[in-house]
């Protein structure tokens, strides 16, 4: 297999979203009391918020190094990935029909990378983002860009590791001269109307408030303009992400905090944008909606065999990570033969003996991915069910969700899945 199929084959969609909380502080929605305009609170000093990365960031960039975040991210640090080893550049060229291979080849990957096409970069992003959030959101990855189909996978990091990434992107971003120490006095009246009319909610959710009158659309507009809106993040989730200090600053000229943002400058003036940051960091916030993982669905009455199984899920999803080293010039996916920090689990999906032959360890020993977990479930179906409870906020500590980082299977998939594995596993 040539090696632009390696490539393809190790897509991950290993993107730091950097956009979510581990506790989401909600509020109840509710008038002052007094009759005047809301004004923002004087906040905790940002001492008290923002605690210090305690970390050694020499470690950290070794640690960026050896789970390849360059391969999705730029701004980490290190020099950016080859072409041929950056997947998100790949894929944008495939997707874009630049890609040097055949036409029908090209056109066959289409199909299987149109989630992978946008990551955030993590220029800046020490400047922009509280280390104590960043540190929260690479233990606990939560998905908060509602049109960016990825999200940040649980990677394989311990504590001691997470504290020196952060001390590693912390130190890629200088202080700024101008810090915002407090917003009180900021009027949050004056702060919505202007968010209202700098047409923000054309890129921006802002769940848990009343609806603003634009709303984003991922598929309208120019390329960039599609790609500003994948990026954008639910601002419910600043008030938890956002440096205080720095906030009116990157509504007024988000590129002084991070160079290569699509966040256009606002034109607001440092008192407008001061009534911005704080409606966005301090007005109430009605409970986000809780989420349940679907039902599973029982085994199915008639027969299924490997073919349909593997034209449907494995030969469709689950190859891009665990392919086939022998076909791949010896590279057969983070999931095969290891990658992006994870170790080789020589566990090939490409094939039935493939499947059959299972995958290894931490100790090197050979487990199937049909073994029942305590609760019954085999493995594999587990790993998939763990994906959905992953994009519920529900995360199984004992199980990784698979596909990593993508969106989960549809639930009928996964009773393909079952079904033919309830059944013997036939040919």
């Amino acid at each position: 297999m040539a090696p632009f199929v390696r490539t393809w084959m190790l897509a991950l969609a290993l993107l730091v979203a950097l956009s979510g909380c581990e506790q989401r502080r909600e509020h109840t929605v509710g008038a002052p009391a007094a009759p005047k305009k809301p004004s923002a609170k004087t906040p905790a000093p940002p001492s008290s918020r923002v605690q210090a990365a305690v970390g050694d960031a020499q470690r950290g960039r070794r640690l960026v190094e050896q789970f390849e975040c360059n391969r999705c991210h730029d701004g980490t640090g290190l020099q950016a990935a080859a072409f041929e080893k950056h997947c998100v550049r790949c894929h944008e060229d495939i997707w874009q029909g630049k890609f040097r291979a055949r036409t029908a080849a090209g056109d066959n990957w289409k199909d299987h990378i149109a989630h992978v096409r946008v990551a955030p970069s993590l220029e800046g992003v020490g400047r922009r983002l509280r280390p104590d959030y960043i540190e929260s959101f690479l233990r606990d990855p939560h998905d908060v860009r509602p049109a960016l189909a990825p999200s940040m996978p649980r990677l394989a990091l311990n504590a001691e590791q997470v504290r020196d990434v952060v001390a590693h992107l912390v130190t890629l971003a200088p202080a700024v001269s101008r810090p915002d120490r407090s917003l009180e006095g900021a009027d949050l009246e004056h702060g919505r109307q202007l968010l209202e009319e700098k047409g923000c909610g054309s890129c921006h959710s802002f769940s848990g408030v009343a609806a603003l009158p634009t709303r984003p659309n991922p598929d309208a507009g120019s390329e960039q303009q599609r790609r500003a809106v994948q990026l954008a993040p639910d601002l419910r989730y600043a008030r938890d992400r956002l440096r205080l200090e720095n906030a009116a600053l990157w509504i007024m000229d988000p590129r002084s905090l991070k160079s290569d943002t699509l966040m256009p400058a606002s034109g607001l003036t440092r008192d407008e944008a001061r009534d911005v940051a704080a409606y966005v960091l301090e007005t109430p916030l009605a409970p986000a909606a809780p989420r349940q993982p679907p039902r599973r669905l029982p085994p199915l009455d008639r027969r299924v065999g490997f073919v349909e199984v593997q034209e449907r899920v494995l030969g469709r999803t689950c190859g891009h990570c665990h392919g086939n080293a022998d076909r791949a010039l010896g590279d057969g996916g983070p999931g095969n033969t290891g990658g992006f920090g994870f170790a080789p689990r020589r566990l090939d999906l490409t094939s039935y003996g493939g499947v059959a032959s299972g995958l290894l360890d931490d100790r090197g020993e050979r487990h199937s991915v049909f073994d029942k977990l305590e609760d019954g479930t085999p493995r594999l179906v587990a790993a998939l069910l763990a994906r959905q409870a992953e994009e519920a906020g529900k995360p199984n500590p004992a199980v990784r969700g698979m596909p990593l980082g993508l969106p989960s299977l549809p639930s009928e998939d996964i009773q393909l899945v079952d079904t033919w594995i309830a059944q013997g596993r036939p040919r």
